[in-house]
């Protein structure tokens, strides 16, 4: 089974310094999705993406959940389908499986004028901290898809499968607003359903968001809160490519040569009363006047003798 683990340092100062870090890296990581411009286009997709913090003993000890889970990019990435992330420390020591699926995908294209992400995710159980047994959230399976195509309106899409059950209850989710549930001593969880959003150039979709307010029993032992996003995808329309306009062929209809260009010139001399004989019959025309004129002369001479 492919999977991604995070490590928390045990000492505080460590667990401070791994926050700065996680803290800045996401941050890194979705700057090219959402500033690239032009060009051959853009996609982006996300399985899971945590914005959480998780305080220990009485908030003496701060850790920054942040970890995103089959996130790609292209042109640069194509395609990743690991189906579990680990965060390792935060509960007693102990390992805590954030997210487990039977099918996890992200996928990200761009080619031919199309740009398209795509997110999947089916039968999965998110958990959180302090939670080891209860689920923060389980679902049937979510997906999100934004496809840009160079001349075409983005278009962005994200479809809920099968029931959603959170922190054990099985909830009806409304696309007109948030959905909160709440656990008497275990904490309150707000979803948004389905979110997308288009521009003349983008298009973004996101299956599921969750706002998380856990604090089981109030045992201040693990208390988390922070934001979850589950299939995400996202695209940019690449550049239409001009037309190179076609040679014309030189069969009838292309430019003509300056041999070419010449021959009309001739030709059309028949319109204006010449043709291309017409210096012969000059020719003949002249002979014939001299002709005449010698046997005139000829004539003359013989009649004064």
């Amino acid at each position: 089974m492919n999977s991604n683990t995070f490590r928390t340092p045990a000492r505080r100062l460590a667990a401070t310094s791994a926050a700065a870090a996680l803290a800045t890296g996401p941050l890194l990581l979705s700057a090219p999705a959402a500033h690239a411009t032009g060009g051959e286009g853009r996609a982006s997709a996300v399985v899971l993406r945590t914005g959480l913090d998780v305080d220990l003993l009485n908030k003496t000890v701060q850790v920054p959940l942040k970890v995103t889970l089959n996130e790609v990019q292209a042109p640069a990435s194509s395609d990743r389908t690991a189906l579990t992330v680990k965060l390792d420390g935060v509960d007693q020591g102990r390992p805590v499986s954030v997210l487990k699926a039977d099918v996890a995908t992200a996928r990200a294209t761009v080619g031919g004028g199309r740009a398209e992400g795509y997110a999947n995710l089916a039968r999965a159980r998110l958990h959180v901290p302090g939670l080891p047994l209860l689920s923060l959230v389980e679902v049937e399976q979510v997906t999100s898809k934004a496809v840009c195509v160079a001349g075409k309106k983005p278009v962005a899409e994200s479809n809920l499968l099968g029931h959603v059950t959170v922190l054990g209850k099985k909830v009806t989710l409304s696309a007109g607003g948030p959905t909160r549930v709440e656990v008497p001593g275990v904490g309150e969880v707000r979803l948004d359903l389905s979110t997308t959003r288009t521009t003349s150039t983008t298009a973004a979709a996101t299956a599921l968001r969750l706002g998380v307010a856990v604090n089981p029993l109030k045992l201040n032992v693990a208390e988390v809160n922070g934001e979850v996003t589950l299939a995400e995808a996202t695209c940019r329309t690449p550049e239409e490519k001009p037309e190179v306009p076609r040679e014309e062929s030189s069969g009838g209809t292309g430019p003509k040569t300056q041999v070419e260009a010449a021959r009309p010139a001739e030709a059309n001399l028949a319109e204006t009363g010449g043709s291309s004989t017409t210096p012969y019959l000059v020719a003949g025309a002249a002979a014939l006047l001299a002709a005449g004129g010698l046997t005139l002369t000829v004539l003359r001479l013989r009649a004064r003798r």
